[in-house]
């Protein structure tokens, strides 16, 4: 089991490799105009599709539960309760882990399932500050 601090942490790695992945496929990177692009003010990068907009799109899903984990890994902290919070910080983060794979892969009702479980971790945390 992870302390809330680590949780954070590598949920924190975790979204910027998350970012970065998406960057690469929308833009495609890997090819001399995709680089430009990357590299550039990314004016002429066209809506991803495919798992280009699945890592996108993943991305930004990460983005918006990385803002819910701060604030409620925030008021463990400051009520004292890190130390309880860390079994739900753990599952959190190991789910959000799974999530990213499940969403690139483009498996619906298993992303759902996924995405679930990462929340269930967030009401673990809550559940010991109240």
């Amino acid at each position: 089991m992870m302390t809330t601090v680590h949780a954070l942490i590598w949920s924190g790695i975790l979204t910027f490799a998350m970012l970065v992945l998406g960057l690469v496929l929308r833009t495609q990177a890997w090819s001399p105009s995709g680089l430009m692009i990357a590299f550039g003010n990314r004016e002429a990068v066209v809506a991803p599709i495919g798992i280009g907009g699945r890592a996108d799109r993943a991305a930004a899903n990460q983005i918006e539960a990385m803002v819910m984990f701060l604030a409620v890994v925030l008021a463990a902290s400051v009520a004292g309760k890190a130390p309880q919070a860390a079994m739900g910080a753990t599952v959190f983060f190991w789910a959000r882990l799974v999530y990213w794979p499940v969403y690139l892969a483009g498996i619906p009702v298993l992303r759902t399932l996924v995405w679930l479980v990462s929340i269930v971790g967030l009401v673990m945390i809550i559940k010991e500050i109240w």
